[in-house]
């Protein structure tokens, strides 16, 4: 029980104040100019029926740019892709309840299978099969103010984030960075990540590479806090022996091993501590 009231507990932002007020703007921005274009070309009422879909992109778009759920293939795939869903629907059971089920169901399907899952766009679909009184006349007058309110809203994104430093879209690497000799020896690869990926086998809004350069940059930060944060003059007073330039690798590691310890001094000839040897070394 006390687990389950624990999950309800938000979990604090790695994000600054400043990139808030920077995400709020640009979702705002971006709302504003989609619906004074929109408004000109399609009329109130189609806009302001289409409308929800947007808001909740802008979100993704602004302050989670970064994330798979956000880049351009994801908005403009699955808008066309919704839209289509939902005409469909709409033709076959009409503006009833059954049309909007099947229609959210054949929406996020297909857009698992065409690789741009974006959210919104489900309701993208709902809007499309509720819109007889807002949208009338052929498919294209349906399709074509879903598509330019997704266009608008993601120019408007490529333009203020990359305005404001924030790089948008997302550049997809080929290929992954090498790894050093320690990582290897010690650390996970690509091939580990992707079991794990396989594991875990439900969405993760990041990008396989994104996680792999931030898995990478956690390895790094651990690595250089495990080499500072010793106390060199614990290791001195706790350690009966050191060690010296001329102590072999072997040497080194029976000395570590017989003490039962992580680290040793490294002495010169005048047993003046000159560096510090681990087993992460």
């Amino acid at each position: 029980m006390k687990t389950l009231l624990r999950s309800f507990i938000p979990h604090s932002l790695n994000t600054h104040p400043a990139e808030w007020s920077r995400a709020a703007l640009g979702a705002g921005l971006g709302i504003l100019v989609t619906v004074l274009l929109s408004r000109q070309l399609f009329g109130i009422e189609a806009t302001l029926h289409l409308l929800g879909p947007l808001g909740a992109s802008a979100v993704l778009l602004f302050a989670v740019s970064t994330g798979a759920l956000a880049q351009p293939w994801a908005i403009m795939g699955s808008y066309l892709i919704s839209a289509l869903v939902g005409l469909l629907c709409f033709h076959l059971f009409g503006g009833s309840i059954t049309a909007i089920g099947a229609g959210i169901f054949l929406a996020i399907l297909s857009m698992c299978v065409c690789r741009c899952l974006h959210p919104p766009a489900a309701g993208v679909a709902f809007s499309v099969i509720t819109s007889s009184q807002a949208l009338t006349g052929p498919d294209w007058h349906v399709l074509l103010p879903v598509m330019f309110n997704a266009v608008c809203l993601l120019g408007t994104a490529l333009i203020y984030n990359n305005l404001t430093r924030m790089r948008y879209p997302r550049a997809q690497a080929n290929t992954t960075p090498p790894l050093s000799s320690e990582s290897q020896a010690s650390h996970f690869n690509s091939a580990d990540l992707d079991k794990a990926l396989d594991d875990v086998g439900t969405f993760v809004d990041v990008s396989r590479e994104d996680l792999e350069a931030i898995l990478h940059k956690t390895e790094a930060h651990a690595q250089h806090r495990n080499r500072t944060d010793i106390d060199t003059a614990q290791i001195i007073e706790r350690s009966t022996q050191g060690v010296s330039l001329e102590h072999s690798v072997a040497d080194v590691m029976k000395m570590l091993g017989g003490q039962g310890r992580m680290y040793l001094p490294v002495l010169d000839a005048d047993r003046k501590v000159i560096g510090i040897i681990s087993l992460i070394d």
